[in-house]
């Protein structure tokens, strides 16, 4: 799908400025990584806002608030407020949604989000170096007993989740059931209680640029549910 077709998408979908799309990224990234998302998703037809917050700073409880407030006052008063995240941004919504109140929440879309915990986490987080690279959100996603996403509860929101099939980083996916998307096992990007769910042939860092991911995206804000086209 090049950029044409997503504006004309954007134009036939009913889309209006009250229609707002907050983007979380993933850990160790920046607003830059959902540059192309954001471009796609104003293209057709929403209010975008991308958000920049400190992942390696602080712990997710302190991170929750302090990104999804940040994006819930950037789309003002009276928008619907949909959210597009990736990786660590999933678990900040879910965190935060548990304990607060989103008036006018729309649809939530998740890429490779380690819903259940990543046993990366698990392998790696007493490596020398591992909490200054990932910060103290970094150890709190493994699979273990001090898991935070296992700690949450099911969804009770519009929920689509797209889970990577492909790696980059052989060495990771080692320590990973198959399939997984090089940080993430392909099992545990899945929540309790989502809408719908589908795996697409990419790696956890490059996921939100893919072209098929996108179209995923945009089909799922607009209509709740993914097109269950597997190509890309």
């Amino acid at each position: 799908m090049n950029l044409l077709l997503i504006l004309l998408l954007g134009m036939q979908s009913g889309t209006t400025n009250s229609d707002c799309v907050v983007l979380l990224h993933g850990m160790v990234r920046t607003s830059a990584s959902m540059n192309t998302m954001a471009s796609a998703l104003e293209s057709a037809g929403y209010r975008v806002v991308n958000i920049d917050y400190p992942s390696r700073q602080h712990p997710i409880e302190t991170l929750a608030p302090l990104a999804v407030e940040k994006g819930v006052q950037a789309c003002g008063d009276g928008a619907t407020i949909h959210f597009v995240t990736h990786s660590l941004g999933g678990i900040l919504v879910r965190y935060y949604l548990e304990r607060q109140q989103i008036e006018q929440l729309g649809r939530v879309v998740m890429l490779a989000p380690p819903n259940q915990g990543s046993e990366v986490v698990d392998r790696l987080r007493n490596v020398p170096g591992f909490g200054f690279i990932n910060g103290p959100a970094g150890r709190q996603l493994g699979t273990g007993k001090d898991s935070l996403p296992l700690a949450l509860g099911a969804v009770d929101y519009e929920v689509g989740v797209i889970a990577g099939t492909s790696s980059i980083n052989l060495i990771l996916s080692q320590w990973l059931p198959s399939p997984n998307d090089g940080k993430v096992s392909t099992a545990n990007t899945r929540v309790e209680g989502m809408t719908d769910f589908i795996t697409v042939p990419h790696s956890h860092p490059l996921i939100m640029n893919s072209r098929l991911v996108i179209q995923q995206t945009l089909s799922f804000l607009k209509t709740g549910a993914f097109s269950k086209q597997e190509d890309d």
